[in-house]
């Protein structure tokens, strides 16, 4: 809540609280209600009712939750009592007395009598400035709190990011780092294709959503890379089937099932990697179904997964549905999204 906006519910409070005070039905008025004449001593209440609203409100209750403790409570509810007492007889006693005649307790009435009676008078702008001072401070608590939710999912999803960067370079540079071993002819080609794929990494997983169709033309590039380093072509039967290669999605949503079957997978074009696309509406479909190689896993090989079920999370909570499904020979996953982020 703003400056601005704490005013003006101010305002409107003191409206609402000067209509209940000062306005009358009167059934004989042409108007149907009247304005209450206030007297000196009401009117003298009220600016004491106002100071102590405030000295409470601005000063004490700030200082009070600064460092939050019992010692703190109670002198801030002690002052705010003294500080209404104090102006109540200053201003009623003294001040107005000297000028009218008599103040607005009878002469002879006792100091412990006239704090006993001032400590029920002075409890109302004590605790109705409290209510409203408490009210605002949780209005903000939970506009803080959700902008902390807020920055905090995207430092997560830039956290993730920076995780699939790396992670995407481990196996490719390994790949290209064979083919320079063995002097293959594939090499440079590999390299030329790994530059194309760096630019998309470096210019467009900066964003927060892209095209579904970069996705797809990132995941095509990328089997292609890794084709190079097998001598059988077909490894891998992409099958898509999009209506909306426009409609955003976040970066690296897709591929990191891509490059978990090209990395753990046995494949080759007798058992290839079979890949299903679909889009259709809001809806997307997406499965990938590979053989099991038993070669040894190196220590990254749960990043990409991990991190696309948090991607999932943070982007699509209630919309989405990853299913995983291994036995000896085969693993498939099957991801479908609701785009728009409305629950299954």
């Amino acid at each position: 809540m703003t400056k601005k906006k704490e005013v003006l519910f101010h305002a409107l409070f003191w409206l609402l609280f000067v209509y209940f005070e000062l306005i009358q039905f009167d059934l004989t008025n042409p108007y149907l209600f009247s304005i209450r004449k206030l007297d000196i001593f009401e009117i003298s209440g009220g600016i004491i009712f106002l100071a102590t609203f405030y000295i409470n409100y601005i000063l004490l209750l700030p200082w009070v939750f600064d460092k939050l403790n019992w010692k703190r409570g109670i002198l801030s509810i002690a002052s705010g009592y003294i500080f209404f007492i104090s102006l109540r007889y200053f201003l009623e006693q003294i001040l107005i007395s000297q000028l009218i005649g008599h103040g607005n307790y009878f002469e002879g009435t006792s100091l412990s009598y006239y704090v006993y009676d001032n400590l029920y008078y002075g409890s109302f702008p004590l605790i109705i400035s409290s209510i409203l001072w408490i009210l605002i401070f949780n209005v903000r608590l939970l506009e803080y709190n959700k902008h902390i939710v807020e920055e905090k999912s995207a430092t997560e999803v830039k956290f993730l990011k920076a995780q699939l960067n790396p992670h995407f370079m481990f196996n490719t540079l390994n790949n290209i780092y064979s083919l320079v071993y063995f002097k293959s002819d594939k090499a440079l080609p590999a390299i030329e294709k790994l530059g194309e794929l760096m630019r998309y990494t470096t210019y467009e997983t900066s964003k927060e959503k892209i095209d579904l169709q970069q996705e797809v033309n990132y995941i095509k590039s990328y089997i292609e890379l890794d084709q190079l380093r097998h001598e059988d072509d077909n490894t891998v039967n992409f099958e898509i089937a999009i209506d909306k290669p426009f409609i955003q999605i976040p970066p690296f949503l897709l591929s990191p099932l891509v490059e978990n079957a090209l990395k753990h997978g046995k494949y080759n074009k007798y058992h290839p990697i079979f890949i299903n696309l679909q889009q259709t509406g809001e809806r997307l479909f997406f499965k990938i179904t590979n053989k099991i190689g038993h070669q040894k896993k190196d220590k990254l090989g749960g990043i990409g997964l991990d991190n696309l079920k948090k991607t999932l999370v943070i982007n699509y909570p209630d919309a989405h549905s990853l299913k995983i499904n291994q036995d000896k020979q085969i693993f498939s996953a099957q991801l479908e999204i609701d785009l728009d982020g409305k629950a299954n």
